[in-house]
């Protein structure tokens, strides 16, 4: 049976945060529920289908109104997580870790960062791994350039192996830098949301910030360095040793990696993986595991990942 349920929002509710800049936590809220069809007038909003689905979607408009009232805030991941029946993470009770070169503060969008943030002042190697999208690539460098900014370190040294998927590096057009740049464009990213374009450029052009291929560490001490190791499940247990060792005295280091995301030859065991194993246990040595839940991207990208996790298992029972 189809019925029409009009539902009231709390008046203390924040309509831009609740509805979102451009609506865009309300198209979430439609997408999630193509069944029923929404209408909404400022604190009202009117739900017509038929009736389970409808009085669920009114129960879930109630709910993030209150989450959206208690936190200040409301995301397109808050309400994936809230229709979807699951825990919304706790708030980080940290303060900014930094600024964007906009102004913006740069908080903590979950505890494995709040977790990455706490266990870097304590620890000079941490682990960070888990799937796409859960932000321990941006989130290391940040806690770099924060600490580049502080002057608890003189330099950052941000890299990554060059796994080469499907294309020889010698097959693709330009000098060494214009080979392996596409692979470190990740980094370049992060730091272009953190510092200005002209400060970049200037660190960048004075050695203060060094991005380059995993295998250019070798040989080296990097002392007063932060370094960030990104997608770590491609080194080998050898690659991973060496780039371990280059820490040097005065030196911290932050290894990110996704150990689903494996582009190495079938039978490599990951570096990554091993080292974790290897080391977990180590005074002074760290490790936070994120998960699905803890995506910051699009809503869908967490689906995506419990989808080829439920495949992946499926897989491995079957065998």
């Amino acid at each position: 049976m189809t019925i029409d349920i009009t539902t009231t929002l709390p008046f203390t509710v924040d309509l831009l945060t609740f509805y979102g800049v451009n609506n865009q936590n309300f198209i979430t809220l439609r997408d999630i529920y193509p069944s029923v069809r929404l209408m909404a007038r400022g604190y009202t909003i009117k739900i017509s289908g038929e009736e389970d689905t409808a009085k669920l979607v009114n129960d879930k408009i109630q709910q993030l109104a209150t989450l959206c009232i208690e936190r200040g805030e409301l995301t397109p991941e808050q309400i994936a997580l809230v229709c979807g029946g699951e825990t919304v993470p706790a708030a980080p009770t940290t303060e900014a870790a930094m600024y964007a070169h906009g102004g913006k503060p740069i908080t903590p969008r979950h505890q494995a960062q709040q977790d990455m943030t706490t266990l870097s002042q304590s620890c000079d190697l941490l682990f960070a791994e888990g799937p796409a999208g859960t932000g321990k690539t941006f989130w290391a460098v940040a806690l770099a350039v924060k600490a580049l900014k502080n002057k608890e370190i003189r330099r950052i040294v941000l890299c990554r192996p060059a796994v080469e998927a499907g294309e020889k590096l010698g097959f693709l057009p330009g000098d060494m830098k214009e080979k392996i740049d596409p692979y470190l464009q990740p980094l370049y990213d992060a730091l272009s949301t953190l510092l200005p374009p002209t400060k970049l450029h200037e660190y960048l052009e004075n050695g203060i910030i060094e991005i380059a291929p995993l295998a250019f560490m070798r040989g080296r001490t990097l002392r007063d360095c932060f370094v960030v190791v990104d997608e770590a499940q491609n080194t080998t247990v050898s690659q991973m040793k060496m780039v371990l060792t280059r820490l040097g005295e005065g030196g911290k280091m932050i290894v990110t990696g996704d150990m689903s995301q494996l582009d190495l030859p079938n039978g490599v065991t990951s570096g990554l993986g091993d080292a974790i194993h290897r080391l977990r246990n180590i005074d002074g040595i760290g490790v936070v595991e994120t998960n699905e839940q803890q995506v910051v991207r699009h809503p869908l990208v967490r689906k995506i990942i419990k989808a080829y996790k439920k495949k992946i298992n499926t897989e491995t029972n079957n065998n």
